[in-house]
């Protein structure tokens, strides 16, 4: 079992940056891939960006692709997600999860997810 709490996620200017954070319990977080992804109001759930549970391999989704990095310290059970020149379309509830698995874009994949953290960016 792994629980995930995402948190940093706030109102912000466009073009500003926001760090977030996926704080993960258990022993075998290490042993994860883990992936963000991100649903605006109204729309499907999509996937961001995905990091390999070694960390030595990620995955971007296009539409974010030069504006965000993905980032684990498995010392800290932490994944983080930094979103930089934030956009209003940016905008919406950012979730993390976790697969046993490689990177994959698709949200059934993974096995858990955190709650979410909402990025509110203004024009």
């Amino acid at each position: 079992q792994v629980q995930l709490v995402e948190s940093g996620g706030g109102l912000v200017q466009a073009g500003g940056s926001l760090r977030l954070s996926c704080a993960a319990s258990g022993r075998t977080f290490s042993s994860y891939t883990m992936g963000w992804f991100r649903q605006a109001p109204g729309k499907e759930r999509e996937f961001v960006a995905g990091i390999h549970w070694s960390g030595g391999s990620t995955y971007y989704a296009d539409s974010v692709n030069g504006r965000i990095i993905i980032s684990r310290d498995n010392a800290k059970n932490t994944v983080y997600l930094q979103v930089n020149s934030l956009k209003p379309e940016d905008t919406a509830v950012y979730y993390c999860a976790a697969t046993p698995d490689y990177i994959s874009t698709l949200a059934q994949s993974y096995d858990y997810w955190g709650q979410g953290t909402q990025v509110t960016v203004s024009s």
